[in-house]
């Protein structure tokens, strides 16, 4: 067996799907399919289940996908161990980071860390919590910028900031003129939310339960919308469609952007709700200095409004 053909099968696992699993990969669907007929001849076992529309791991397929997984990663470790003989800051660090904390984190962060490692240029992956879990797990990333919670997977976790969360509404809507909102006084407005898969989505659920499910009221059912992104939200917001929660960084500051006058920010009062952003890597990463130059790099991010923490 190869390090390639282990990798293919960690790959269809994830995907549940040899098309999408090839694409992964780079190669061609037929190619990775015939390496993976010829690594389960090999074991004589079945790895995969083919059904007509999704494929299952077998529960013995199960287990030699994660050790699979735990070769690889073993394999990048002796990469790693030889680049860390020379300089553990040479070379890419491969980063990965959830949709609702890049486009407001990584401007500032990439020009801090051409400043201070221009030798450890980032290569980064914006995605769901769980697709870039599974890629630290696989090798296909060294460390991840994310928000608690998420799933228990073994990996090393330095907080950096809790960030708190505001309400945006219309500029015309009457929580515009108040100082502070509640999150019981929310329960009344149509909520606009993140799709399925952000973790951010979550987060305002925990913060408004009710929106989880359709909720009734004097003038019938109640729906909460969803967007792609939270730039897309605000836009719906700022047309007057209803209200939503974002993240304390996603707000301009003042003089740096130009703020859209149909829209308003406004602090929740007492208790606020926060998140809690985290930098995440595996424990068998062997280049130390590149992540603790990673978060000096974060660290000297202005990050207005949040409360910057150290492990």
């Amino acid at each position: 067996m190869t390090l390639t053909e282990l990798r293919y099968i960690v790959a269809v696992a994830r995907e549940r799907h040899f098309g999408r699993a090839a694409e992964a990969c780079f190669v061609s669907q037929p190619t990775l399919s015939v390496a993976i007929k010829k690594l389960e001849d090999e074991l004589d076992c079945k790895i995969f289940e083919r059904g007509s529309s999704e494929v299952s791991v077998t529960p013995l397929g199960d287990e030699i996908v994660r050790q699979a997984q735990s070769v690889i990663e073993q394999a990048a470790a002796i990469k790693e161990i030889a680049k860390r003989g020379k300089d553990p800051l040479a070379g890419p660090l491969r980063l990965g980071i959830i949709y609702t904390i890049g486009p407001y984190l990584l401007p500032e962060l990439v020009r801090n860390a051409i400043d201070r490692v221009p030798q450890m240029p980032l290569m980064l992956q914006e995605n769901f919590t769980v697709k870039l879990l599974d890629m630290l797990r696989t090798g296909e990333l060294d460390a991840a910028i994310l928000a608690e919670p998420f799933p228990d997977t073994g990996l090393a976790v330095a907080p950096l900031y809790d960030e708190p969360f505001m309400v945006a509404a219309p500029a015309t809507h009457a929580l515009a003129r108040r100082a502070s909102v509640s999150a019981e006084e929310l329960k009344q407005e149509t909520m606009l939310l993140l799709g399925n898969g952000h973790c951010f989505r979550d987060h305002v659920l925990e913060v408004c339960p009710e929106f989880a499910r359709f909720s009734s009221d004097a003038e019938g059912i109640r729906k909460s919308f969803e967007g792609s992104s939270l730039e897309t939200i605000k836009h719906m917001v700022a047309s007057g469609m209803g209200v939503t929660v974002v993240p304390q960084l996603s707000i301009p500051e003042a003089g740096q952007a130009p703020a859209n006058p149909h829209l308003r920010y406004i602090p929740f009062s007492d208790p606020v709700p926060t998140r809690r952003v985290v930098l995440v890597w595996r424990r068998t990463f062997t280049r130390y200095e590149a992540i603790a130059a990673l978060r000096n790099a974060i660290y000297a991010c202005a990050l207005p409004g949040v409360k910057r923490l150290t492990a």
